[in-house]
């Protein structure tokens, strides 16, 4: 199977999950999160990722820095600068939500806007919606988003981005 064609089962399959658990409180340790409104800014250094391609010469090492403003336990607006699997500066924009768990770990997906990849959109913003998942403890935290390749312009791998809440 592609990538992206498991990717596109993943999608549905965690589509399946959240539609099943919508009117249930657990199925076989999956839980809605209830929103509840919080009060949380998060900063982070960019991402580590492993590409797919991991035979072109990438940057895995998407140093850059990045906010997340967590107002319930649900969502989150986030924005940052990273340089990007291209060698390029990228600007993103988006929010995330992840309503279901997985014991401590949230699921959903990151919807918003970035730029700069060369070969995407003659380097300007596009619209994304990627799998996401988190882990928070305290005042440290974590997220890994899911990017598909898309024909040679997108580079796809899976990025984890460490945070800390100030």
């Amino acid at each position: 199977m592609k990538v992206h064609g498991l990717l596109n089962t993943l999608i549905c399959v965690c589509m399946t999950i959240i539609s099943s658990t919508s009117n249930a409180e657990s199925w076989a340790g999956i839980s809605n999160i209830e929103s509840t409104p919080i009060n949380e800014f998060w900063l982070n250094a960019g991402f580590f990722t492993y590409h797919f391609q991991s035979n072109l010469h990438l940057n895995d090492n998407n140093l850059g820095l990045g906010g997340e403003y967590r107002y319930s336990t649900t969502s989150s607006i986030v924005l940052g600068e990273f340089h990007n699997s291209d060698w390029v500066t990228s600007d993103y924009v988006g929010w995330y939500w992840r309503p279901v768990a997985l014991g401590p770990v949230s699921f959903g997906a990151e919807m918003g806007v970035i730029d700069g990849y060369p070969k995407f959109a003659n380097g300007g913003w596009f619209p994304v919606v990627i799998p996401a998942a988190g882990y928070e403890y305290k005042n440290i935290g974590a997220n890994i988003i899911v990017i598909p390749n898309y024909s040679e312009q997108l580079h796809g791998g899976i990025s984890l981005q460490f945070k800390i809440k100030l």
